[in-house]
């Protein structure tokens, strides 16, 4: 088995549903998401994919959804707020953890056609999510 795996990085803000501590309070982080590749044959270039291509795919939806936005749970009175005086936001079903992002990632690796078999969230150099089937 091949594996190939690309990071990228982003800014967002987020604050946590149905959690007491910091994180219920609105803040940002600047995250890391590295995802892995994989294929057991390569391709006719000698590739699982081209890291160009993995990148301007994966790097587009991302800058177009995620980074630079607030996310939020649907459920959060603040997402509406937000919504209604212009701020940039995107909005997830549950409440947005690392690892909602992560799994958040990896399906839409999956509906770009992307032979994805990992996706890791690194929410702080410290703290890391993944996501695989």
């Amino acid at each position: 088995m091949y594996k190939i795996k690309k990071s990228f990085h982003l800014a967002y803000g987020h604050r946590l549903l149905n959690y007491t501590g910091k994180c219920e309070n609105l803040h940002g982080h600047n995250g890391v998401v590295e995802v892995t590749l994989a294929a057991a044959e390569l391709d006719s270039r000698m590739m699982v994919m081209d890291f160009t291509e993995l990148g301007r795919k994966m790097k587009t939806w991302l800058d177009d959804n995620l980074d630079h936005k607030m996310i939020l749970a649907k459920a959060d009175p603040l997402a509406r707020v937000l919504l209604e005086q212009g701020q940039a936001c995107y909005l997830t079903a549950g409440s947005p953890t690392a690892e909602t992002l992560a799994r958040l990632i990896y399906e839409t690796a999956e509906s770009l056609q992307l032979p994805v078999r990992k996706v890791a969230f690194w929410e702080t150099p410290t703290s890391m999510a993944s996501y695989k089937k």
